[in-house]
C-alpha cells in the first residue's frame, strides 16, 4: 500500500493550489486593493491581456479596470479578490500566479493568472509659489 504523499496525482497539483499551499502563501508579492489610496492606480499583466487599474473606494474594492477584452473602455468593477479559478479567494487581493475574479455590470469576470502587478506612483502635485 502506497503512502498518501506518493501518489503520482499530488505531483500534478502546484503547491499554491493546495489548500496547505494556499495557508502557508506569504501574500508579499501583490497588492491588497483595501489597503491602498484612492485613485491610486496599477498596471496588471496577465497571461493573456494587461489591465489598467484605478482604485476608487479602496474599503469596498471598487475599482475602474481597462484592458483585455471585456474592459474596452474605462468600467466599474469590484475586485473580488485572487483565485484559484473558483476555489479559494484571497478578499480584495492581485497576485501573481493567482487570477483575479471580478464583479461588474452583475457579471462575475475571471482573469487568466496574474504575471506581474505594478503599483503606477502618480507625480507628486506642483508646490504653489506664492
Amino acid at each position: 500500500m502506497k503512502d498518501v504523499e506518493e501518489r503520482p496525482h499530488d505531483a500534478l497539483i502546484p503547491q499554491a493550489h493546495t489548500l496547505d499551499g494556499w495557508s502557508a502563501q506569504e501574500w508579499t508579492n501583490g497588492v491588497q486593493i483595501d489597503e491602498l489610496n484612492e485613485f491610486d492606480s496599477l498596471v496588471v499583466e496577465t497571461m493573456h491581456h494587461k489591465y489598467e487599474i484605478t482604485v476608487i473606494n479602496p474599503a469596498t474594492a471598487e475599482v475602474l479596470i481597462r484592458g483585455g477584452e471585456r474592459f474596452p473602455i474605462q468600467t466599474p468593477a469590484l475586485v473580488l479578490g485572487a483565485s484559484v479559478r473558483g476555489s479559494f479567494i484571497k478578499l480584495r487581493g492581485i497576485y501573481p500566479g493567482f487570477a483575479i475574479e471580478l464583479l461588474s455590470g452583475g457579471r462575475r469576470i475571471t482573469t487568466s493568472r496574474v504575471c506581474r502587478v505594478v503599483l503606477k506612483n502618480l507625480p507628486e502635485p506642483v508646490p504653489n509659489s506664492h
